[in-house]
């Protein structure tokens, strides 16, 4: 997610950092850099020059804090134009009744699944939300939603079989939806491999028929500089009310989600950052500019721990840190939660100074599963004593797990470190925390980036 911007954005703020004084020619050469960054990525021609041009104004206007230096205060003038660009603050969906939402887009935008997700997101938030599959082309959307909606434990409505007309489609799906009583319900729209006429014409006609009263555009972050005139031809024929920018995992760019904000001004509402149906995130403009500028997002990686643990696990862990029993059992409990909370990549840019460690060889989800493979093929003894572990042992773990047998020596040797720094008392309290206010140590030097402190996060979550 926007990997590629946020590196060649550190690399500018790096060189402004060491001004000692703010200039005109200094700031020039530097938002040259930015430009060009924003540019690379995807980002519209006019959207670039507009918050450039912005970020210059403040920069030059601007009273240099005596307590800050002056490149540190244009990255905090960064900051701010993109939130005020991403759109300043979270924009919640309208669910005054009728409750009803329509999906929109192209081809291949991921419609079917983001009705999925958004109704595994409200039923979280304790809504009753339904699915109405209105897809009358795309072969088995029909099908894939119906699966989607049983795994979820969603309603959905299916069109008669060989219905292509919409319109009869659509009065179908709202006698459906008088029948179910309550409930907010998602309609998941046909698209077309580009915007046509015959598209247009045929989403207005379910609007008027629906009366929505979010209309939501799902585009694909891949998009590129396609997605402003895709946004915008949607947006003047169908009256958007906000978007959900999909695959935002998948593309390093992810210029389109700046462009296509700042052009319709309508909010992103959601991103999709994976396949499955919980991988789908509110939209926090702030959070975002702290992740494109590689500043983490502490807030939202707390909140998704908060989600995924369990506190009667995370408490008997922390009684067995007290007493110094961590074994192999515990360090498998704790991978997979840490698998649960999405690819490890997505983590690391929610951390501060970690995102430099995406993409170095050994710190990656193929990792984690070589690690799991490894502890698996242990027996329960063994996991619960790794004193045991002696040459032959590893021999037939190494081989059980399809693994160089130094790959298990490593592991066992970082294992031991972490062992090690849990008999330290001060240490083992802060990692063993309070569920929403405790805290990591500082780790030796070289375990983090700078030997800095790890924020705060949840009892149970560790790394």
């Amino acid at each position: 997610m926007f990997s590629a911007l946020t590196e060649k954005l550190e690399d500018s703020f790096r060189k402004l950092r060491g001004l000692g004084k703010i200039s005109e020619a200094n700031i020039a050469d530097a938002l040259r850099e930015i430009r060009m960054a924003l540019l690379e990525a995807d980002v519209d021609f006019k959207v670039a020059k507009d918050l450039i041009e912005a970020v210059k104004t403040r920069a030059l206007g601007e009273e240099v804090l005596r307590t800050v230096s002056p490149g540190q205060q244009i990255v905090k003038i960064f900051h701010d134009e993109l939130v005020t660009l991403l759109g300043g603050g979270a924009k919640e969906l309208d669910l005054t009744p009728p409750q009803r939402i329509l999906l929109v887009g192209l081809n291949g935008a991921g419609k079917t699944t983001t009705s999925a997700k958004l109704a595994g997101w409200l039923k979280k938030q304790g809504k009753r939300p339904l699915l109405l599959a209105l897809d009358l082309y795309r072969p088995a959307a029909i099908t894939q939603l119906q699966v989607l909606g049983q795994q979820l434990g969603v309603p959905v409505f299916a069109p008669a079989a060989g219905e292509t007309d919409v319109v009869r489609a659509t009065r179908a799906a709202l006698t459906w939806l008088e029948e179910q009583g309550a409930g907010v319900a998602i309609f998941d729209t046909a698209g077309r491999q580009e915007v046509d006429e015959a598209l247009l014409a045929e989403l207005k006609a379910v609007r008027d028929l629906v009366q929505p009263r979010e209309t939501l555009l799902v585009a694909d972050a891949a998009t590129g500089q396609q997605s402003v005139s895709v946004a915008s031809r949607f947006h003047e024929t169908i009256g958007l009310t906000g978007l959900i920018m999909s695959k935002l995992d998948g593309d390093a760019r992810g210029g389109a989600l700046l462009s296509m904000r700042q052009v319709t001004g309508c909010p992103v509402k959601f991103i999709g950052v994976g396949e499955k149906t919980d991988q789908l995130e509110v939209f926090h403009p702030d959070r975002m500019a702290q992740r494109i500028l590689g500043m983490g997002d502490v807030v939202s990686l707390v909140e998704k721990a908060s989600q995924e643990i369990d506190e009667k696990e995370a408490m008997n862990l922390m009684r067995r840190l007290e007493q110094n029993k961590f074994d192999f059992n515990d360090f498998l409990g704790q991978l997979r939660f840490m698998k649960k909370l999405g690819p490890l990549e997505g983590l690391l840019g929610m951390i501060p100074g970690m995102s430099k460690l995406k993409g170095m060889p050994g710190v990656d989800d193929k990792r984690m599963k070589h690690v799991e493979a490894i502890i698996l093929s242990m027996t329960p003894k063994e996991r619960s004593r790794p004193e045991l572990l002696n040459g032959s042992r590893r021999k037939r773990i190494a081989r059980g797990a399809g693994r160089p047998v130094v790959e298990l020596n490593q592991l066992l040797k970082q294992f031991e470190m972490m062992r090690k720094l849990m008999k330290n008392k001060g240490a083992m309290a802060q990692m063993a925390g309070g569920l929403f206010g405790g805290g990591m140590p500082q780790l030796p030097k070289g375990m983090m980036p700078g030997g800095g402190k790890m924020p705060k996060l949840p009892k149970g979550f560790r790394f």
